[in-house]
């Protein structure tokens, strides 16, 4: 595992916290640093001789590949890529990793790579716990405002390439705001999270549920028409319903908390021009406000023809 020279260097790859190799011009690591079995599980010896990329996620060698062919060439700062690399027991660890290559002082040739791992699995928890929240309503833990819009420009655009359907839900709670002026914000609160959680066990796994804002709750299902629609917003006002929470200001609901939900379908045409996803929520809050002056704790519908260009 000796290194034939730069005394320094191995001092210092030897007592880093880091993984620190050297590769030949093969790509085949002919040092390794003891740290290596703290990050990945590996010994040194066991890595010796293996491919520099042999243990990175396939889905991570693109960007890594292009990352290594940029550091190549002469006179870069050498960039720093973000990849999975798959530990001894098979499971897999985020590393930066970086390449420097060695040129040879008075030609300039490539002689080797200096490969550097630095396992930044706590920033990663970090980063995605962040971007979470970002994305999640923090009262009710559905996927907030811009994850819907989000989600929704993406679906619509899918909707559209495959010549599909698009349906959307829109719940409000029937007379919300008599219900917080006699048991107070803070039971509101608690009445928003229980029926998110209703809505989240009540739709499919590849519907997608958020808060609209205030009392309104929206949820996109993909590749759905009118008929599966309903059957779900029936489920979700079932759901609602079944709750039994004390509401003596929603005669429509026999004094417990319902729900009235729109539901709007799209269905991709061709012909015409392509008209946004805001008609879609148009057609949703109509179909909501049909539901409660035909008596709340219901559904109705809409449809719409969704038109793109030739």
């Amino acid at each position: 595992m000796a290194i034939e020279d730069g005394t320094d260097f191995q001092l210092l790859a030897e007592y880093s916290a880091d993984v620190i190799c050297r590769s030949g011009l093969d790509m085949r690591f002919r040092y390794v640093s003891p740290s290596s079995f703290d990050v990945l599980g590996w010994t040194p010896e066991e890595m010796l001789g293996m491919e520099a990329f042999a243990l990175v996620h396939p889905e991570d060698l693109p960007a890594l590949a292009a990352t290594a062919n940029r550091n190549c060439a002469p006179g870069v700062e050498p960039a720093r890529a973000s990849v999975r690399m798959q530990k001894k027991d098979g499971t897999f660890v985020w590393v930066e990793f970086t390449a420097r290559v060695v040129r040879d002082p008075s030609t300039g040739a490539a002689k080797e790579a200096v490969v550097t791992m630095r396992d930044i699995s706590e920033r990663k928890a970090l980063e995605e716990k962040l971007s979470s929240l970002a994305l999640t309503d923090g009262l009710t833990g559905l996927a907030n405002r811009r994850a819907f819009d989000e989600a929704l420009d993406r679906e619509w655009k899918r909707t559209l390439r495959e010549g599909a359907q698009i349906s959307l839900l829109l719940l409000d709670v029937d007379h919300f705001k008599s219900f917080n002026d006699r048991y107070g914000h803070q039971v509101g609160d608690d009445c928003l999270r229980a029926i998110a959680i209703a809505v989240r066990e009540a739709v499919r796994g590849t519907d997608i549920a958020a808060r609209y804002g205030g009392e309104e709750i929206v949820v996109i299902l993909p590749s759905t028409d009118t008929a599966g629609a309903v059957e779900v917003a029936e489920k979700v006002r079932s759901a609602v319903e079944a709750l039994q929470l004390t509401h003596k200001d929603n005669p429509e609901g026999g004094g417990r908390v319902t729900a009235s939900i729109g539901v709007a379908t799209a269905l991709s045409r061709h012909g015409g021009t392509m008209r946004m996803p805001e008609s879609l929520l148009l057609a949703a809050d109509n179909a909501l406000y049909k539901a409660k002056r035909e008596g709340r704790n219901q559904v109705a519908t809409a449809l719409l023809v969704a038109y793109k260009e030739l």
